[in-house]
């Protein structure tokens, strides 16, 4: 009887601190669970530390390493359908390089992939060590992701999770440049299950998530999966409207009553100064959602591979 292939995907960015470790906890991982083959697939997403050399040594020393070199720094996203589109498995699974996702927590999401499942998310009991700012914004963000996606977008789970071949095959055919990969999680469908686990802190360096990349992230996670930002634009559009109706009338209802006169200058710079916020707001959600149409419309290539020994495929 043949055995099923696991692959591990796990996108590598400057982790040459971490990698030895990494490779240590999987392999004692594979050793114990022998019932299955796997496939570690390490893609290096355009490091600039010396994560591929160590690559490439780990890859000499244990045929199950395959890797993918991208040709730059192409984010983790276009990454991760690199790994999707490269693994072998009859299932994948997603994980971090900096151990920050628990192994232990597999031999879990295996067992629920056994009893029929298609997609068994790791959910986290808690966030690990972030600030409280970082973690507050987050919560604040999937909530506004659920209220404005039409299907449910799960908070407080990343891609820490299994996915079944079929899942894979899907993703696969999901090919726009601008990537939210939680969203299209949820947007696939399919048998869905989760296993709990505790955030472990990193095991060297630091995260490389700015709040920069944190807000960039947000905003594409918004925009690619709805258009509520466009009818908040208008909501805001209406909601001045019938607020500038209302100050008119008190205005003149105000003069003829008691024949005071109205402040002119102040009265018209604020006007100007806030329908003209109101209307850059509304110009910025239009311009983000022409943006991403213009990116789209060029249909280039989401990442592009320098270098690449995996069980489907070789390329120099």
């Amino acid at each position: 009887m043949n055995k099923k292939l696991v692959s591990l995907v796990i996108p590598c960015y400057n982790e040459e601190a971490s990698l030895s470790a990494l490779y240590g906890v999987l392999k004692e991982l594979t050793e114990q669970h022998q019932q299955y083959e796997w496939e570690i697939l390490l893609i290096n997403d355009g490091s600039s530390d010396k994560t591929m050399e160590l690559i490439h040594q780990l890859h000499q020393e244990d045929p199950r390493v395959s890797f993918i070199d991208l040709s730059r720094n192409f984010g983790k996203e276009n990454a991760l359908l690199a790994g999707f589109d490269y693994a072998s498995g009859d299932c994948i699974i997603i994980m971090d390089a900096d151990l920050q996702h628990p192994v232990s927590a597999i031999p879990k999401m295996l067992e629920k992939w056994e009893e029929g499942f298609d997609d068994v998310y790791g959910k986290r009991l808690s966030r690990g060590k972030e600030s409280w700012i970082r973690r507050n914004c987050s919560l604040l963000f999937y909530k506004l992701l659920q209220k404005s996606a039409r299907y449910d977008i799960l908070p407080n789970v990343g891609d820490f999770r299994l996915l079944d071949r079929k899942c894979i095959d899907e993703l696969k055919r999901l090919r726009e440049s601008e990537r939210y990969t939680k969203g299209m999680y949820a947007w696939i469908g399919f048998n869905k299950t989760y296993v709990e686990f505790e955030t472990q802190p990193r095991i060297a360096g630091e995260s490389h998530m700015s709040y920069r990349s944190l807000m960039h992230l947000a905003v594409d996670g918004i925009t690619s999966f709805s258009v509520a930002p466009l009818k908040w634009a208008a909501y805001l559009g209406i909601l001045v409207s019938i607020l500038a109706f209302i100050f008119m009338t008190y205005t003149l209802i105000h003069t003829w009553l008691y024949g005071d006169p109205v402040a002119g200058y102040p009265t018209l710079m604020t006007t100007i100064l806030f329908l003209s916020g109101v209307q850059l707001i509304a110009l910025g959600v239009m311009g983000e959602y022409l943006g991403k149409i213009f990116i789209e419309s060029k249909n280039r290539p989401v990442y592009v591979i320098k270098e690449a020994f995996t069980k489907k495929h070789s390329q120099k």
